[in-house]
């Protein structure tokens, strides 16, 4: 296939499990790994420290990091530090959080597209042997004294996860890459034309920026239990997708409402049960051809960095398997 391929990976995979998979991917010619790093899950920095040991050719990136649980100086350290360790293999996914999660740790979200945008433009410019205090819009609080003081490679590409309009406008104009998360995957067009907007009016070129087709997919042989591992995935994160993205697939919050009753009452399997054929659309659900299928609708529209996220399938080891065998060669 032309283009780019990507896969998506959780942090709470066993760090043995996560690396045998990124190894299994850079074999089966996938270009990056992505790890999220989700609060209080294993650490993503470790992570993708142990993979970089074991593979020479794939990109390692983090997707994604925010500004409010690690502060924009210790970003820069560890991406440069990180791009030190991989040869220059390392991708940083910076975006605002989820709210949520930052809230289980008393860990307040103010302003989320500003301190974003401050991030980012603080971040490429310290690993570009910048100061943050000469870069308009960095944030107000630097001195002339905040630098890395140690030799830097390439800076790593910083990818921004976004998917509210303005976030995406705002990730055209600033960074290098684009984690949009599609649900639909259809929603594509219309996430990658916000992103080039914000390019043009910053005076890029847009097509400097790579915008990925961030899906979540699930892959097996037996396409029943690819859609009942989909399924299971909506069922617990569907009801806290953003009004805006339910209603690119014709649903809205109240239509999960009967799944987080189940949930609530401790019966997941019922929650699953109830997941209609219009949620599972959200994702990219059966055998290999059904998801060329999709695949190929999104190539069609323009799409030249596929990124292939959880839950993968009821197998995930299978599923990587799946998709690099008889998925990438048909694209």
């Amino acid at each position: 296939m032309t283009g780019r391929t990507s896969l998506r990976l959780n942090n709470d995979l066993p760090v043995a499990e996560y690396v045998d998979l990124v190894v299994a991917a850079e074999a089966l010619g996938f270009d990056q790994v992505w790890v999220s790093d989700d609060l209080f899950l294993r650490s993503a920095p470790v992570m993708v420290t142990a993979a970089a040991a074991r593979t020479s050719r794939i990109g390692l990136g983090i997707g994604i990091m925010n500004p409010y649980s690690v502060h924009p100086a210790e970003l820069a350290m560890l991406a440069a530090t990180l791009q030190e360790v991989s040869g220059g293999r390392f991708l940083l996914g910076l975006a605002a959080g989820a709210e949520e999660f930052l809230g289980w740790a008393g860990i307040p979200r103010p302003l989320p597209l500003t301190r974003t945008r401050e991030a980012v433009r603080a971040v490429r410019a310290l690993t570009r042997g910048d100061r943050p205090s000469d870069v308009p819009g960095a944030g107000e609080d630097w001195t002339s004294e905040a630098y890395l003081r140690f030799p830097l490679g390439a800076p790593a590409p910083v990818y921004v996860g976004a998917m509210s309009p303005k976030m995406l406008q705002m990730s055209g104009a600033e960074a290098e890459g684009v984690l949009p998360l599609l649900y639909p995957p259809e929603h594509f067009p219309v996430a990658r034309d916000l992103v080039h907007d914000g390019a043009r009016a910053a005076g890029r070129d847009p097509a400097e920026v790579d915008v990925a087709a961030a899906f979540w997919v699930s892959v097996d042989d037996d396409g029943a239990r690819a859609e009942r591992a989909l399924a299971e995935k909506i069922a617990y994160y569907g009801a806290s997708f953003s009004p805006y993205l339910l209603s690119r697939a014709g649903l809205a919050v109240e239509d999960f409402a009967d799944i987080q009753a189940a949930l609530s009452a401790g019966e997941p399997e019922r929650a699953t049960d109830l997941v209609t054929p219009e949620m599972l659309r959200l994702g990219i659900a059966g055998d290999a051809d059904e998801v060329v299928r999709r695949c190929r609708w999104l190539q069609e529209q323009g799409a030249t960095h596929l990124s292939f996220g959880p839950p993968l399938g009821p197998d995930p080891v299978a599923a990587v398997t799946v998709l690099g065998e008889q998925v990438l060669p048909r694209l």
